[in-house]
C-alpha cells in the first residue's frame, strides 16, 4: 500500500491527473458504448442476415422442387408428345394407305364406269334408230263405216310400224353360207375345223354359229289435233289477260284464215300459247302455213304449228340366231376373193362333206368389215 501512495502526483498535480483520467475514462466509456452500440446493430444484422439467409435457402429449395416437379412435368409432356406424335404419325400412315386403296377404288369404279358408258352409247347407238318416212301419196276412198258425222272434230290419228333388221358385223377373212337345209348347217357345226382344198393348198376354216346383234320392233301410235294450234315466238310485250284477248281476236278473223276460237291459252314464260277452235279444219290449215299475223302494238309475224300426241306401243328387243346359216372364220386371203368364194361354195355343196344346197354365200376378203342383214322373207346381204 505505501508503493502505491509514493506514486501518487503530490497536491494540484494529483487532482489534474484524476481529472484527466476521468475524462479519458469517460471518453473510453462513451467510446466503449459506441462500440456495443455497433456490435448490437451488427449482431442485429447479422441475425437479420442469417434470417433472410435462411428464407432464401427456403425459397431456394422450394425453387428447386419446382424446378425438379417442371422437368418431371417437361419430360412426361415430352413423352405424351412423343407418343402423340407416333400416334398421329401411325394415322397418317393408315389414312394414306386407305387414300391409296381409295384412290385404287376409284381408278377401277372410273375404268368400269367408262366401261359402262361406252356399253350404254354402244347400245344408244344400236337401238337408236333413225328412219326417214318417204312421201307417200294417199287416196281418200271411202269413210270407215263405224265412223259417224261427229268424227270429223276427232284427232287424226296414225299407227307406224318401225321393226329393225337383225345385223351381224362381217370382219376380214370370215364368210357367211346359207344352206336351203336346216339340218346341213347343224351338221356342218358339228365339226371343229374343215379342210377346204384351194388350189395348191388347203384352206382350215372353223364353223361357228351366228350370234346376231339385238333388234327392236315397235309402233307409234300419232295423234294430230284437228281443233287445236300451237302458237310460239309470242312477244312477252302485255299482260297476259291482254294478250289472250288479242289472241283470240287475231285468230277469230276470217280474212286471214282463222275461225271462232273455243278456247285460248298463254304462256308469258316461254311465250308459246295454244288457240282452240270451235269448228275443225281452221287448225289444220293454219298449221300448213306455218306463219300468221297477230295484232297486238303492231301486226307481229308469230310460228304456228299443229298440237300432236305420240305414244310408244308394243316396243319388243329380240336376238337370235339363224338356224340356216353359219359363220366361217379363219379363213386365210390367198387369192382373189370371187375365187376364193367359189372354192368355199364348191366344198360346202358336196354331200360328201356334209353339205348341201347353198342359197347364199358371202365372203369378206377387204380390209373393211361388212354389215350383214337378215330378214325373214329376203336372203341375208352384205352391203358396205
Amino acid at each position: 500500500m505505501a508503493d502505491i501512495c509514493s506514486d501518487r502526483p503530490v497536491n494540484g498535480t494529483e487532482d489534474g491527473g484524476l481529472e484527466e483520467e476521468a475524462r479519458e475514462y469517460e471518453e473510453a466509456k462513451k467510446e466503449l458504448e459506441t462500440w456495443k452500440s455497433k456490435a448490437e446493430k451488427a449482431a442485429d444484422v447479422k441475425a437479420k442476415l442469417i434470417l433472410e439467409k435462411l428464407d432464401e435457402d427456403e425459397a431456394k429449395a422450394e425453387a428447386q422442387q419446382e424446378m425438379l416437379a417442371c422437368v418431371k412435368k417437361q419430360e412426361e409432356s415430352q413423352k405424351e408428345f412423343t407418343q402423340s406424335m407416333n400416334t398421329v404419325t401411325d394415322e397418317l400412315l393408315l389414312l394414306g394407305e386407305r387414300r391409296q386403296d381409295l384412290l385404287n377404288k376409284l381408278k377401277k369404279c372410273q375404268a368400269a364406269l367408262e366401261a359402262k358408258r361406252a356399253e350404254s352409247r354402244k347400245l344408244t347407238q344400236k337401238f337408236n334408230i333413225h328412219v326417214q318416212i318417204p312421201d307417200t301419196e294417199v287416196e281418200f276412198r271411202a269413210r270407215s263405216k263405224e265412223e259417224s258425222d261427229d268424227d270429223d272434230s276427232q284427232p287424226i290419228r296414225g299407227v307406224f310400224g318401225i321393226s329393225q333388221r337383225p345385223t351381224v358385223l362381217l370382219q376380214e377373212g370370215q364368210a357367211l353360207i346359207t344352206f336351203e337345209e336346216e339340218k346341213v348347217a347343224s351338221k356342218i357345226l358339228m365339226i371343229a375345223k374343215c379342210s377346204v382344198p384351194c388350189e395348191n393348198i388347203t384352206l382350215d376354216v372353223k364353223p361357228k354359229r351366228i350370234t346376231m346383234d339385238p333388234a327392236v320392233k315397235f309402233e307409234i301410235h300419232l295423234d294430230v289435233s284437228r281443233k287445236e294450234l300451237k302458237v310460239s315466238n309470242i312477244p312477252t310485250s302485255m299482260p297476259e289477260e291482254r294478250m289472250k284477248e288479242r289472241l283470240e281476236m287475231s285468230f277469230s278473223r276470217k280474212s286471214r284464215g282463222g275461225g271462232e276460237v273455243d278456247g285460248v291459252e298463254y304462256d308469258r314464260n316461254n311465250g308459246t300459247g295454244q288457240i282452240t277452235f270451235l269448228h275443225p279444219g281452221v287448225a289444220e290449215s293454219l298449221a300448213l302455213r306455218g306463219r300468221y299475223l297477230v295484232d297486238l302494238d303492231s301486226e307481229v309475224n308469230v310460228q304456228v304449228g299443229p298440237i300432236y300426241k305420240h305414244q310408244l306401243c308394243k316396243f319388243q328387243t329380240f336376238c337370235g340366231s339363224p338356224k340356216r346359216t353359219i359363220l366361217l372364220e379363219d379363213i386365210k386371203d390367198m387369192g382373189e376373193e370371187d375365187d376364193l368364194q367359189d372354192h368355199l361354195e364348191i366344198h360346202f355343196q358336196k354331200p360328201s362333206n356334209y353339205g348341201g344346197e347353198i342359197e347364199s354365200i358371202q365372203y369378206n376378203s377387204g380390209g373393211k368389215a361388212l354389215q350383214a342383214f337378215f330378214s325373214e322373207d329376203l336372203p341375208p346381204t352384205a352391203a358396205r
